[in-house]
């Protein structure tokens, strides 16, 4: 799994830009908009159906990590957009958040993609999902 890795560290080409116990964030190598980062378990989980209500703070976690990275880069949360894809549509089987920022100048195409739908879902929607399972 290359986000395994990554965030143990063994693609030195990919730079973290924050690292824990739990995940690391580096930018998307395809990005929707002009900051476009992944917040990745270290853990594998394959998406968010592997984690239930117990898994709520690492979301909250990764959240507030992709935010003050945003922030510490002068971008504003306000435009940014937080969330995850469902199977069967990630690229990479291995849990990660999207954090794109400025969500208005995203492509039609991107927009799409990263529309809150049955495929992805806001981290508000991850959290009500993870809610309702044991």
């Amino acid at each position: 799994c290359i986000f395994c890795l990554i965030s143990d560290g063994r693609i030195p080409s990919t730079v973290l830009e924050v690292e824990n116990d739990d995940f690391v964030i580096f930018q998307d190598i395809k990005p929707a908009s002009q900051h476009h980062y992944l917040a990745v378990t270290k853990k594998h989980y394959a998406s968010l159906k592997d984690l239930n209500k117990s898994h709520d703070s690492l979301v909250q976690l990764m959240e507030n990590a992709l935010k003050d990275l945003l922030v510490s880069k002068g971008v504003s949360v306000d435009d940014a957009l937080f969330g995850f894809h469902l199977p069967p549509f990630i690229t990479v089987k291995h849990l990660h958040m999207h954090a794109i920022s400025p969500r208005t100048q995203m492509t039609f195409l991107s927009k799409m993609i990263f529309r809150p739908s049955v495929w992805f879902k806001t981290v508000d929607e991850a959290r009500i999902y993870l809610s309702q399972k044991e």
